[in-house]
């Protein structure tokens, strides 16, 4: 399937409102209420993944299925986003030994991210809202 810009413009809007959400939401726990930072990131981690799906599923993929089988897949595929992001940071953090918090934030945050946010793109097309050629609408064109 061809990916269009319309579909892409509308998963990083989406995606920018999600991160928005999960990083507000842990600073606001963690900072404002003092929360457990795993806690706390459990929390936002699920709130950014919930505003992500509705995202796409009222917004970049609308006109495709969604549903509670949808949500699940779509949580899925962010929990492997994530796993791709820590492996990043394992790997050069541990494996390379490149320690400091620039190192981690460049192999975390940033090529981590990137290749998540390729995966997460992928699965939710593909796995997620699976809709036939054509078929597809999004809010940004």
């Amino acid at each position: 399937m061809r990916v269009r810009r319309a579909e892409l413009a509308g998963f990083a809007l989406t995606g920018s409102c999600a991160y928005a959400v999960d990083l507000g939401l842990f600073v606001w726990l963690r900072s404002g209420l003092g929360w457990d930072p795993v806690a706390a990131k459990c929390l936002s981690f699920v709130a950014g993944c919930t505003v992500a799906y509705l995202g796409n599923a009222f917004g970049t993929y609308r006109g495709s299925r969604a549903g509670g089988r949808e949500y699940a897949v779509f949580f899925a595929v962010n929990i492997a986003g994530a796993l791709v992001q820590l492996l990043c940071l394992t790997v050069t953090h541990y494996g390379l030994g490149l320690t400091s918090p620039r190192a981690d934030t460049l192999s975390g945050a940033v090529f981590g991210m990137a290749l998540a946010t390729c995966l997460r793109f992928w699965g939710t097309r593909t796995l997620v809202f699976r809709a036939e050629e054509g078929t597809r609408t999004s809010w940004t064109g």
